[in-house]
């Protein structure tokens, strides 16, 4: 006879069970939602032993926040949803840190962010990839203007709109200059 999982019924059995401390209980929500929370920061420049710590302190909050009635959920999945956020926020505020921007040089691209309002598959496709190298060295190679403006991007966080000002050019010519930029640059990367 197979063990049946504990899950959650629209009643408050699986709450109730994460604040009374049901160990099987946390423990299949634990075993479920890492792997999910590692393959993201995998892909976003992280080591399995950083997967590990932001899993820890992301699993923690969500059962903190149960037990004190800061986050009441609805099902199963949205204890899951929840708690890939957080571990999202979490591993997004250790690549804005700056005790982890200085252990990297200036020019690599681990700090390259992917911000939702302004992502287009190309840039998932090299940002995310693991062919880091390539794409640190074809960014070397890159002209001063692409650089610059990559840059003002990714590492500096500024909005398309600041980065059209600075360069005296209107919103859109900027994006198909970024546009262009990222496809010299995967190109580049690809000959690597």
């Amino acid at each position: 006879m197979q063990e049946k999982k504990p899950t959650l019924s629209l009643d408050n059995s699986l709450i109730e069970a994460v604040k009374n401390n049901n160990t099987q209980v946390l423990k299949n929500l634990y075993v479920h939602n890492y792997p999910k929370i590692e393959i993201l920061v995998l892909k976003n420049s992280g080591t399995k032993d950083a997967a590990k710590d932001i899993y820890q302190e992301a699993f923690l909050a969500v059962w903190q926040n149960i037990k004190q009635n800061k986050f009441v959920p609805q099902t199963e999945s949205s204890i899951n949803g929840y708690i890939y956020t957080i571990a999202k926020h979490k591993w997004l505020d250790v690549l804005r840190s700056q005790g982890y921007k200085k252990t990297i040089v200036a020019s690599q691209l681990e700090h390259f962010e992917i911000k939702a309002e302004e992502n287009n598959d190309i840039d998932d496709d090299i940002l995310k990839d693991k062919r880091l190298e390539n794409v640190m060295l074809a960014f070397k190679n890159l002209g001063d203007a692409c650089k610059s403006l990559l840059r003002k991007f990714y590492f500096e966080k500024k909005s398309m709109n600041v980065i059209a000002k600075e360069l005296a050019l209107d919103a859109a010519s900027t994006r198909n200059k970024k546009y262009r930029c990222m496809q010299k640059l995967k190109e580049i990367a690809l000959k690597n």
